[in-house]
């Protein structure tokens, strides 16, 4: 999985102007990349309970989620693609990590995800 995550995910970051054409060459590579981060990121997450948590949350949160996937998300513009893009990614969550969590509070590295998705 570690393997996977470091070698295997590439999103190219391309200027807004460039994306903004939903049907240009470069916006499709980039929406099928987030798309395949993000079933890897579902994948990770499936390995909950059988190993190590903090493993997982490292992979699919630490790198996974805050080096790929939130740039991207960071990227598209506020609107329904964002929005799809938020819960796909919230809907790969184990509610298990969020049992414990005082209101109000979310895990460390989610923070970031979090303050966008308050926005």
């Amino acid at each position: 999985m570690k393997k996977s995550v470091e070698e295997d995910v590439f999103i190219p970051l391309y200027p807004k102007s460039t994306v903004e054409d939903r049907s240009s060459l470069r916006s499709k590579f980039q929406e099928r990349r987030f798309w395949s981060a993000v079933k890897l990121l579902s994948n990770v997450v499936l390995w909950d309970g059988i190993v190590q948590e903090d493993k997982v949350r490292d992979l699919g949160l630490s790198k996974l989620l805050n080096r790929y996937l939130l740039l991207n998300i960071l990227n598209t513009p506020l609107g329904p693609d964002n929005i799809e893009k938020c819960n796909k990614v919230v809907a790969c969550l184990p509610e298990r990590w969020f049992q414990e969590l005082k209101g109000g509070s979310t895990l460390p590295e989610l923070l970031n995800f979090s303050q966008h998705l308050l926005q």
